[in-house]
């Protein structure tokens, strides 16, 4: 915490204007920036200081003097200020939120890429679910508790103390069904609910001491113990990690650990769908998948494409590579180089020729699978919330040919990477966005880029 003038009160009575990225709206006091939690734009509140810097205040809204019409009571018992920091919008209505999200879209691909585009946020529609927790409700799939003294809780917003829950209410009925909210974890550090909601395969995943106990739960499940790499199998094969399947288009993909999935039930889908719409893979073609987990859209790609074309995904996560290529086994057009993609991305790539010969074997060394290309058709990437950063775009700009889809958690990050893609001569085609995340202050976006 930074020394503020003294006179700065604890207690702000404050106009709330627009919506920022980050859960927040914005307010002003004597001139000051203040980032206001659990308020909504249009609101006069009662804001209470948590945190101060030179530039800008932060608060929580702790007191409703004049409400939105879109304010509407929190479902969860555990949501408000100083309470549980995992939801943002519980206290807006669910179009509200989406037009919150949109507008946090729109913000910053005008501020930080000066694309001005109107935005829709999408529902995700959900699987239909054992039970039905109300709207916006009931959809994570994967929940990362933490755990301090056996006690199972949340963590606070900017905090590492834990609001206990008994329950969270945005969390798959499959999860809430183990019941570990309802056990004591002792020596445990963090429990991770995983469910699959379209095979019903259930995980835990736990992380703290050796002998960290784990209770008897409500219903059968997997157990992950992170900590150091397990012990190699027969052979030196790498040791088998417990696993869920996840079925999208027919299709089961093997998910080891806490390996990376769309927490939505109907995110995957809605997504694979939307990127096969967007690029369009033609028969013969190449496509490079980057950022591309345990294989995806590698896999959809390489149906599409066929037996003539070529799908090369890069993935740096060890476990991922391995779940990847067992769930593309069934496709001799697709590998998957291990590494940063990053370091990859230049060994694949050395310069498209005269659309002739755009494959090459490469033996020994470099990568896992050797796959080289010329130039892709088309490109996907799914990176993480930091993005893909310039170093990556300029790389991509080289290679692709005909389209980019760009999926992003971030909008931020997202906006930054256009204005980079924007300089190397692509244009944003199309954006879309879903509410993958109900409640939260997170949205996902997918953008489709060709050349301008």
């Amino acid at each position: 915490m930074t020394d503020l003038e003294p006179e700065t009160p604890d207690l702000l009575d404050l106009e709330v204007g627009n919506v920022a990225n980050g859960g927040f709206c914005v307010a002003r006091y004597e001139g000051r920036v203040v980032f206001v939690r659990h308020a909504l734009p249009g609101e006069r509140v009662r804001a209470r200081v948590t945190d101060r810097t030179r530039n800008f205040l932060r608060a929580d809204a702790v007191e409703i003097l004049e409400a939105s019409p879109d304010r509407v009571p929190a479902p969860c018992p555990f949501a408000g200020p100083g309470r549980c920091g995992g939801c943002d919008w519980q206290h807006a209505s669910l179009p509200a939120q989406r037009r919150l999200k949109a507008a946090v879209v729109e913000e910053q691909l005008q501020r930080v890429a000066g694309i001005t585009r109107g935005v829709t946020v999408e529902e995700v529609p959900s699987p239909p679910a054992e039970i039905d927790r109300g709207p916006g409700l009931g959809w994570r799939t994967r929940v990362q508790f933490t755990a301090v003294d056996g006690v199972i809780g949340l963590r606070r917003h900017r905090s590492h103390d834990i609001e206990p829950v008994d329950e969270c209410l945005i969390a798959h009925p499959g999860v809430e069904l183990m019941g570990i909210e309802r056990k004591r974890w002792p020596g445990a550090s963090s429990v991770e609910g995983i469910v699959s909601a379209t095979t019903g395969d259930r995980l835990v995943s736990l992380k703290g001491r050796r002998n960290a106990r784990v209770p008897r739960l409500d219903v059968p499940v997997r157990l992950v113990r992170k900590g150091p790499p397990r012990k190699p199998g027969p052979g030196g094969a790498p040791a088998q990690v417990p696993y869920v399947r996840e079925e999208v288009s027919g299709r089961l993909f093997q998910v080891s650990g806490s390996g990376f999935w769309q927490v939505h039930p109907g995110a995957a889908q809605l997504l694979a769908d939307a990127v096969l719409d967007a690029l369009d893979p033609k028969p013969g073609e190449i496509a490079v998948d980057l950022y591309c987990g345990v294989g995806l859209f590698a896999a959809l790609l390489a149906e599409r494409v066929g037996s003539d074309g070529l799908v090369v995904g890069v993935e740096s996560d060890a476990q991922a590579v391995r779940d990847a290529k067992f769930n593309l086994r069934d496709l001799p057009q697709a590998a998957v180089e291990r590494g940063q993609v990053e370091e990859v991305l230049p060994d694949l790539e050395f310069g498209r020729a005269d659309g002739s010969d755009r494959t090459q074997s490469k033996r020994g060394g470099g990568h896992h699978r050797g796959a080289r290309v010329r130039g892709a058709d088309v490109v996907v990437l799914d990176p993480p919330r930091a993005g893909a950063g310039r170093e990556v775009v300029d790389q991509i700009a080289r290679l692709a040919d005909r389209k980019i889809a760009y999926v992003s958690c971030d909008p931020a990050t997202l906006a930054r990477d256009l204005s980079y893609f924007s300089e190397r001569g692509w244009t944003l085609e199309t954006l879309r966005a879903f509410d993958a995340f109900p409640m939260t202050q997170h949205v996902e976006c997918l953008a489709v880029l060709v050349k301008g």
